[in-house]
């Protein structure tokens, strides 16, 4: 009699019979045996079929790629196996034979696999993203939860902006005119003068018209806030978020993170306290000869690297015209996949770099700080960087400008470390009503629509700030991907709906 069980507990199995569930990954033939290589959704597990168990021979002989069965053998340990141990089959049932599944083992373009998402979420790398998701949002929420945070669900549905005007999506709401939300800024605002500290966690929506690797039109945001409280809280609440975040990944998800092919040491590097810079000081990093003459060598460093990396691409392409047989023909053809994204990446930089500086040379103060002044700066610093006291006209109507400089507000941006930018973006919040009603009305929307939201200046204001982190972004950074379509399940980007 067999016992059923997952590829997980295997280890407390050895020398017992077991029944897995799963489907059929990979599969090779040796003659009078068959290697099914089967995934439960918690491993993968080599499965061992011999000629003498002949009925299940016959079954596995025909199984192709993703065909869902039910396996029943002896566990064995074997250090050789992936998981460390594998199982001797005695009965192999197939539930539903798969053919011709689209997805092979060699390489496919970025737009095909995107296009077969659904299909896609089961090999091995997304698979490994998206356990990494489960555990940074896991933190999340323990996070909070664990220093007294009370979980606000604010509407998806909207009235107005929370942010720009321009990246609102419009919605079919009745008679009425309505928006997918932007934040929940606003409405946690209200709750946290219930609350104190309160925190919303869901789907954000900006309809912003961007095709670059940092955006999503669709993405998860956690957003505190917090009353009675000022900047210099705020920065030290995300500092302990962020260090919460990546321990917790570091501790639970080590496996997929090397699996993926992330160096570790960046992130075991991160110490508290992390850096802070003023948007002055930003500005003048941009424009300063140290600068220039960093990028210069950033250039001159990608463009060694991008000629070697022809040249070893060239050598490949070689040796994969000798190659006989399939299983070096496919293993050439990953490895030439894997540097050709790197030759990606390599030839991005040769490109942006000088246009980069340029624009860092030449950067205006009052203006927003872009995604190629965020690389620069987060590129430069092992730990996060903490940007603060940005233009008053370069940030929303909500955020409280500085008592020492009006000219500025008190906000902060976090740009991740290694060149992947911002990941928070928060701010001590106005609390005057007169001053909100001019800051409201100078960024030319109308009072009337916020009435609501005033009503907060009226009744028993209080100093209060908060901030978002958008989990793609961290998890992007976190996981040392090139870009953040690959950290949510199924991506909704400008030019993508499907599937």
């Amino acid at each position: 009699m067999s016992t059923n069980a997952t590829i997980d507990t295997l280890h407390a199995h050895a020398g017992e019979t077991v029944t897995l569930s799963g489907w059929v990954s990979g599969k090779r033939s040796g003659g009078k045996i068959v290697f099914l290589q089967v995934r439960d959704g918690t491993g993968l597990c080599q499965c061992i079929v011999e000629a003498g168990v002949e009925e299940a021979f016959a079954t596995a002989s025909q199984l192709e790629r993703e065909s869902s069965v039910y396996v029943t053998g002896e566990v064995r340990e074997d250090a050789r196996s992936v998981g460390g141990y594998e199982i001797a089959v005695s009965v192999l049932t197939c539930i539903q034979a798969a053919h011709d599944y689209p997805i092979t083992p060699k390489p496919h373009g970025v737009d095909f696999l995107m296009s077969h998402r659904h299909l896609w979420l089961r090999s091995s790398r997304p698979a490994a993203i998206m356990r990494i998701r489960h555990t940074l949002i896991k933190a999340v929420r323990n996070f909070f939860d664990e220093r007294g945070f009370i979980l606000t669900d604010t509407p998806i549905l909207t009235q107005g902006a929370g942010e720009d005007e321009q990246t609102l999506f419009p919605v079919a709401y009745f008679e009425q005119d309505a928006y997918l939300a932007q934040t929940g800024q606003l409405y946690l605002e209200s709750a946290c003068m219930a609350h104190r500290k309160v925190y919303c966690f869901g789907p954000t929506f900006r309809a912003e018209k961007s095709t670059t690797r940092r955006h999503l039109t669709e993405f998860w945001m956690v957003e505190p806030e917090v009353a009675f409280a000022e900047l210099v809280d705020l920065l030290v609440l995300a500092v302990d978020f962020i260090w919460a975040c990546v321990e917790a990944v570091l501790e639970h998800n080590s496996a997929e993170l090397e699996a993926l092919g992330r160096d570790l040491a960046p992130l075991q590097k991160i110490q508290k306290p992390f850096v802070r810079m003023t948007y002055d000081d930003v500005v003048d990093s941009l424009r300063s000869d140290e600068m220039r003459q960093w990028v210069e060598q950033q250039l001159v460093e990608a463009t060694q690297a991008r000629d070697a990396a022809l040249k070893e691409m060239a050598q490949l392409e070689s040796e994969l015209t000798q190659a006989r047989k399939a299983w070096k023909q496919d293993k050439l053809q990953a490895k030439m996949a894997t540097l050709r994204e790197t030759l990606v990446e390599l030839e991005r930089d040769v490109e942006n770099l000088p246009k980069h500086l340029k624009l860092a040379q030449s950067f205006e103060w009052g203006k927003d700080l872009g995604g190629s002044d965020e690389t620069l700066i987060a590129r430069r610093s092992e730990r996060p960087v903490f940007v603060t006291h940005y233009p008053a006209e370069a940030k929303a109507f909500y955020m409280k400008r500085s008592p020492d400089n009006p000219k500025v507000v008190l906000n902060m941006d976090l740009l991740a470390p290694e060149g992947y930018g911002e990941i928070i973006g928060g701010s001590q919040r106005e609390d005057d009503l007169d001053t909100l009603e001019s800051a409201i009305v100078a960024k030319g929307l109308q009072p009337e629509d916020y009435s609501w939201y005033l009503d907060l200046r009226r009744y028993g204001s209080v100093p209060h700030g908060g901030f978002g982190l958008g989990i793609e972004r961290t998890l992007t950074w976190i996981c040392g991907l090139k870009h953040v379509r690959e950290t949510i399940a199924f991506p909704r980007t400008m030019g993508r709906m499907y599937p």
